[in-house]
């Protein structure tokens, strides 16, 4: 499998053998669809990641919970997306969003990166019309368990559990969003937001690796991600997995199914 993580060089030297995929989302209402259609990246699809990404939220499930299988498989075929076909997805947030397709699609054994650096990286001519690509058959394959994580998991304290919301939100200084402020008791702040430099590219993997070993990530260790919805948290995964430290689970509910049951203890401050 490819490094998850790639640059415009590397997208380029392969031309039409891969697929781009434009994964933008706005958390204040914006539309991903009308950004694309304002002008993407040659040849990219546009993926929704509220219809093809997650499924409708709940307060017991969280805003973004994975879709079903089918679902998931339904949205890559339609896009011209097949089992064979490599995805390059990027977005203009570092990757923030981008990561969740790239997250889904490796974790069902399919090759997939992030575009380093995403929109901001790219230096030619945008396109403004929507590719078209032929249906492609994309089989639907169950979220393997060894990936995933629930409550009890995340709150178990049996792994490293890594926050990928800002400091902010982490602390429970604010939250525009969910139920409560604060985080999950014993996680730690990694904001995925600053696995990337001011241009959206990743930093060198010596220095990602300092970033995981300063939350006691480490070679080996078993590390549970989450963010607000699940989305982000993505980001830190494939983090984790281009500093060659594992690939990692996912808590997909994150902190807004943790937060929906004012029982659950919730931590403040740093």
């Amino acid at each position: 499998m490819i490094d998850p993580v790639v640059d415009l060089d590397w997208v380029r030297a392969r031309g039409d053998r891969v697929v781009l995929a434009d994964v933008r989302w706005y958390l204040d209402g914006r539309s991903g669809r009308a950004a694309y259609d304002g002008g993407h990246l040659p040849g990219a699809v546009f993926v929704d990641l509220d219809g093809v990404l997650a499924r409708r939220g709940s307060p017991a499930d969280g805003p973004h919970p994975l879709p079903d299988p089918e679902t998931f498989a339904e949205g890559m075929a339609a896009l011209g997306i097949g089992d064979g076909d490599t995805v390059i997805g990027y977005d203009d947030a570092g990757g923030g969003y981008a990561a969740r397709l790239v997250w889904m699609l490796r974790a069902t054994g399919h090759d997939a990166a992030l575009l380093d650096g995403g929109l901001i990286a790219y230096d030619g001519e945008l396109e403004r019309v929507d590719p078209h690509r032929p249906r492609a058959a994309f089989t639907p394959r169950p979220w393997p368990a060894d990936r995933l994580a629930d409550i009890e998991d995340a709150a178990g304290g049996s792994s490293v559990v890594l926050d990928a919301r800002d400091r902010p939100r982490f602390r429970g200084d604010i939250e525009p969003i969910d139920p409560s402020p604060g985080h999950i008791p014993g996680a730690r702040n990694l904001p995925c937001r600053e696995n990337v430099d001011a241009s959206s590219r990743f930093l060198p993997v010596p220095e990602l690796r300092e970033r995981f070993a300063a939350v006691g990530v480490t070679e080996g260790t078993s590390v549970i991600s989450y963010c607000g919805s699940g989305v982000t948290a993505c980001h830190n995964l494939l983090a984790l997995e281009h500093a060659g430290l594992g690939p990692g689970r996912l808590y997909p509910g994150s902190w807004s199914q943790y937060s929906s049951d004012p029982s659950r203890p919730a931590a403040r401050g740093d």
